[in-house]
């Protein structure tokens, strides 16, 4: 897809939808063919539907039932952020049973991937297949360490007038800048109907419960049976790639892809590679 054509962007389009259940109501968006197993997006730290790469989004809704949305306390969501990664879990079940759907494809980014693995674990059956990028384990090493390198990065964009993710998703050596800037132009093509930002409040509770996920047990990723697909760059700051190969060799018949000279927004700067991967492997 054209960098400059971006009215070939049919999720820019896409307008928000809403569903309450237990007393909360949540926020999001769909598209592409129904009747099939839905493909449910877990969105990063600070990030509502917005901040999903449509370079990523509308081609797996060529060939899937697509689902976005902002997990309680986000965007357009009520309620208040849960303190653990377990209570966001939850919650993202709660919406997709309210939704109606008996099983999903689930597709998490960063503590969306947290999120993922939480949620397959308390409630196995609700889901078929994973895809985790640049995410980690509970108990991984390194992973307590987020909060002070995101907080080193937004000061960094601050100062530089620059999109903290700029930093934390891209190496700062040419070709990273190049998919960064590239990156942050696309996030901003949707110009109506946008969501507010993640408000600081939100933004700390989502910190802590990623640091203890962090400083948990390591996890037991032996009992996610589920088909896995794992993704990351080869020096992610955010997450240790390390932990990418970790949860490779500890969850039975995962498949792993690691790109090289990127970081935490690999599967971003590489999406003309990573989306036919995932097409392959969502569509079996």
């Amino acid at each position: 897809m054209s960098e400059q054509n971006i009215q070939t962007s049919a999720y820019l389009r896409v307008p928000a939808k809403t569903v309450t259940a237990d007393g909360i109501t949540y926020a999001y968006r769909e598209m592409g063919p129904k009747g099939g197993v839905p493909v449910v997006f877990l969105i990063h730290l600070a990030g509502n539907m917005d901040n999903w790469d449509p370079r990523i989004i509308d081609p797996i809704a060529e060939k899937h039932h697509v689902i976005t949305f902002s997990n309680r306390g986000v965007g357009a969501s009520t309620g208040s952020v849960p303190d653990s990664i377990e209570g966001m879990a939850d919650d993202a079940a709660t919406f997709i049973k309210a939704l109606g759907y008996p099983k999903v494809d689930l597709f998490g980014f960063s503590l969306g991937g947290m999120i993922a693995q939480s949620l397959v674990v308390k409630h196995p059956g609700l889901v078929r297949k994973l895809v985790l990028a640049g995410t980690g384990p509970a108990g991984g090493e390194g992973i307590q360490k987020i909060i002070g390198t995101t907080y080193y990065d937004v000061l960094r964009g601050t100062l530089t007038r620059q999109d903290p993710k700029e930093f934390l998703f891209f190496n700062r050596n040419s070709a990273g800048k190049l998919a960064a800037r590239a990156f942050i132009e696309r996030l901003k093509e949707r110009t109506t109907n946008r969501e507010a930002p993640v408000k600081l409040q939100a933004f700390q509770t989502q910190l802590k419960a990623i640091r203890k996920w962090g400083l948990s047990p390591s996890a037991d990723l032996g009992v996610i049976t589920h088909p896995t697909l794992i993704a990351n760059g080869d020096n992610d700051r955010m997450v240790p790639s390390v932990l990418s190969s970790d949860m490779h060799r500890r969850i039975p018949g995962s498949e792993l892809v690691i790109y090289p000279d990127s970081g935490h927004g690999g599967i971003f700067q590489f999406h003309d590679r990573f989306v036919p991967v995932a097409l392959e492997f969502l569509g079996r």
